[in-house]
């Protein structure tokens, strides 16, 4: 035997490349691909139909949106159909509508949710368990349950076919009240109290303390409260009457009623009315998914 083929039996085997988890275990190529088919699959399901409203929102007047198969690329696109709904409705006062109501209700939510979560959290008084008992029920009754009880309070305060009467109710969710409590829950105790023994009162541990500890949570709220206001139909369509003070909800539901054949129309109201969203998840989204993990219910 030569050095040569010597060196060559004594040089060891690259390992094989595996694919691992997040616990260093082996994946299965089978298991893999079934992970990544699942993941198109919801994929298609969540993204797909939106995927389709903006596609035949820019389709011309030419174009068959009812083509089997169905084509999802425009073949002239075109921004008309967004102009007509600009003149079919007043789209952009009902959209500030929607922004003032959802911008008054993130800023409701978040400041009293920090609030009401950190004195669950972090306070002791009589009756704490209790009050977080009766935030938990709150989320256990559906909304057309207290809808009538709801309406009836807006009048008697002289609040009906008011914007502020659109964002009073949901100014202050109890969903949101628990994420801040778990999430204020998670920080140290050992910190307050040492911001105690240097002389921090209360208020100066929740404002230099806590809650810049919990951004993440504050912007999970923010958007679940935006969302919500955002695309809420049945409290505005019940409080509402004067249609210069309508959301933009409300308004788009005029496309279906009067222009019930025209898809392309109602598809360009839709897209208008989701792209705040996106752009609002797309500015938070780094701080909304550490939230998620901040404000996780515990055990």
């Amino acid at each position: 035997m030569t050095v040569t083929e010597e060196r060559v039996r004594t040089v060891p085997r690259a390992k094989e490349a595996r694919v691992t988890d997040e616990h260093g275990r082996r994946i299965r190529i089978g298991e893999l691909v079934l992970r990544y088919a699942l993941l198109l699959f919801v994929l298609a399901v969540t993204v797909g139909p939106f995927l389709w409203q903006l596609s035949t929102s820019l389709k011309g007047p030419t174009e068959d949106i009812f083509s089997s198969p169905p084509g999802f690329v425009p073949e002239h696109p075109t921004l008309h159909n967004y102009r007509r709904v600009a003149d079919t409705i007043p789209v952009w006062d009902y959209a500030l509508n929607s922004l003032k109501v959802a911008s008054a209700s993130v800023v409701t939510n978040c400041v009293g949710s920090a609030l009401a979560g950190y004195a669950l959290a972090r306070l002791r008084y009589r009756g704490r368990r209790i009050a977080t008992l009766v935030f938990i029920l709150a989320m256990l009754v559906p909304v057309e349950g207290i809808i009538i009880a709801q309406f009836t309070t807006m009048r008697e305060l002289g609040l009906n076919n008011t914007l502020i009467g659109v964002v009073l109710p949901g100014s202050i969710g109890a969903m949101n009240v628990l994420l801040m409590r778990n999430a204020f829950l998670n920080l140290p105790y050992e910190i307050e109290e040492a911001a105690y023994v240097d002389g921090a009162d209360v208020w100066q541990r929740f404002l230099r303390i806590a809650l810049p500890s919990v951004r993440g949570t504050v912007a999970v709220v923010a958007i679940f409260a935006f969302m919500g206001a955002w695309d809420d139909f049945l409290w505005p369509l019940i409080v509402l009457s004067d249609p210069s003070r309508f959301t933009l909800t409300i308004g788009l539901n005029y496309l279906h009623g009067t222009f019930a054949n025209d898809e392309r129309l109602v598809a360009a109201g839709t897209v208008i009315a989701v792209a705040p969203l996106i752009v609002l998840f797309a500015c938070l989204q780094r701080y909304f998914f550490r939230g998620v993990g901040e404000g996780a219910v515990k055990g």
